[in-house]
């Protein structure tokens, strides 16, 4: 992939991991080192973690932009995403947005359109991307305003080995009431919880696959008029299920702990089953995980759909305000691109290439060996997910799986993950949170009703 060489030569490449942002100033550099020509706000995941260990040797090296990383947990990370691009502070040149936020922001006029990159930038072939993705990183204007670093579905991890040990067999797609027997069985099997699964509040936390539970048992937030359904009999059973089963058979201390400390406990194995990310599949099989080749993988578990797996993206999108955006592109072209996945398999290893977004990924021996466990179905999750636009039973006036796709969800979403998380922690009833949540849920939508 051929690209320009900017004059400044210097590199700084600053991960402040779990840093909390207080204010708008600029992250402080090691003394004597100059501004770094790119400013980027991350997530903190694994594959970010990657990333920001390889940008010194190879982008930088190669096109000499500097990058300063601010690496955030989710939830601190977008708060200080929607605080900077609401204001267009102009404070980062790039941000890992999601498919939630894209529409939402360029709807706003925040992010700089990037069709006019893409096709000037042949190497980077963004026919290559998986085209679900693709779509969900394009406005409502047609433009496309992000490009996705890696793409995920959700499935079932289990542990065969303690499987095999209660002579326990996973069916090939598992109900969620075959997975709460099954939970109960192994439950205790090696000192392991029967299953762990997201408890901590954040709409991107718990709510994400209970959501999806919430779909596939029939349930959705709104009717097509906008009047909140939250403590209807389908809702109520789908999250009932999920706090039963969390409080019967999770985690201890399921309320404060999301993907990564859920992640921690399975890769330790202290866990027999995991619903979640396929992207979690490379920590899982790596060679620091105690269960690595012990896992089978199977689809997202479901009710009355057949379909029940989310579909999500952590995506790179230039700030409208950003004083940088050629250098921004160069970045982003880098980091999504087929050059990084390769890159990454080679000094890292192909179980930790950033995967989901490319279809040519799969096609590759090198992957099929190296993910031979989980590439199949994490293949399937990224081309045969749920449909967000009708990811359930009945219709409704929302697209997303697990999310929904309107600016209130942000804040509702939230709040209404806070009430499950207290019910979780046995501080209340399932209907005392879910009544709570019904009439947080009417008053968001009053705009769309009219009222």
């Amino acid at each position: 992939m051929k690209r320009s060489r900017l004059a400044q030569a210097a590199v700084t490449v600053t991960a402040a991991a779990g840093l909390v942002l207080a204010g708008c100033g600029d992250t402080d550099l090691p003394s004597g080192e100059e501004q770094a020509d790119l400013s980027v706000l991350a997530t903190d995941v694994p594959q970010i973690q990657t990333l920001t260990k390889l940008t010194k040797k190879h982008f930088t090296a190669e096109t000499g932009i500097t990058v300063d990383y601010t690496v955030l947990p989710e939830n601190e990370a977008r708060e200080a995403m929607n605080r900077e691009f609401a204001t267009q502070a102009g404070r980062y040149d790039v941000a890992s947005v999601s498919a939630y936020e894209v529409p939402i922001y360029a709807d706003n006029g925040w992010l700089a359109p990037l069709d006019s990159y893409v096709k000037a930038d042949e190497d980077f072939d963004h026919d290559d991307v998986f085209p679900n993705l693709a779509s969900s990183l394009t406005g409502e204007d047609g433009k496309l305003y992000a490009e996705p670093f890696y793409g995920e579905g959700s499935f079932l991890m289990y542990r065969k080995d303690l499987f095999r040990k209660d002579g326990l067999t996973m069916p090939p797609k598992p109900t969620w009431k075959q997975v709460a027997a099954l939970a109960a069985r192994v439950d205790g099997t090696d000192g392991a919880s029967g299953i762990c699964l997201r408890g901590l509040p954040g709409w991107g936390q718990n709510l994400a696959p209970i959501n999806t539970v919430v779909n596939t048992f029939g349930g959705a937030w709104y009717d097509m008029d906008w009047n909140a359904r939250l403590t209807s009999p389908e809702f109520k059973k789908a999250v009932g299920f999920y706090v039963d089963l969390l409080r019967n058979h999770g985690q201890p201390g399921a309320e404060r702990m999301g993907v990564l400390e859920i992640l921690d406990r399975f890769v330790q194995g202290k866990c027999a089953m995991m619903y979640d990310a396929t992207s979690l599949a490379s920590s899982i099989e790596a060679d620091s995980s105690s269960v690595k080749g012990t896992v089978g993988y199977v689809p997202a578990p479901h009710d009355r759909t057949d379909k029940a797996g989310w579909l999500w993206t952590w995506a790179w999108a230039i700030q409208q305000a950003s004083e940088n955006k050629d250098a921004a592109w160069e970045f982003i072209s880098w980091a999504s691109s087929r050059e990084f996945q390769e890159l990454v398999g080679q000094e890292v290893g192909w179980t930790s290439a950033p995967a989901g977004n490319r279809k040519s990924l799969y096609e590759r021996p090198e992957y099929q060996q190296a993910a031979g466990a989980w590439y199949r179905q994490e293949y399937t999750a990224a081309t045969d997910s749920a449909d967000p636009k009708n990811p359930g039973v009945d219709p409704r006036p929302y697209d997303g799986i697990g999310f929904l796709g309107i600016p209130e969800f942000a804040v509702l979403g939230t709040a209404v993950s806070e009430q499950i998380a207290a019910a979780i922690a046995g501080q209340q009833s399932v209907d005392a949170a879910l009544d709570k949540a019904q009439d947080l849920a009417q008053a968001a939508a009053a705009k769309y009703r009219g009222e």
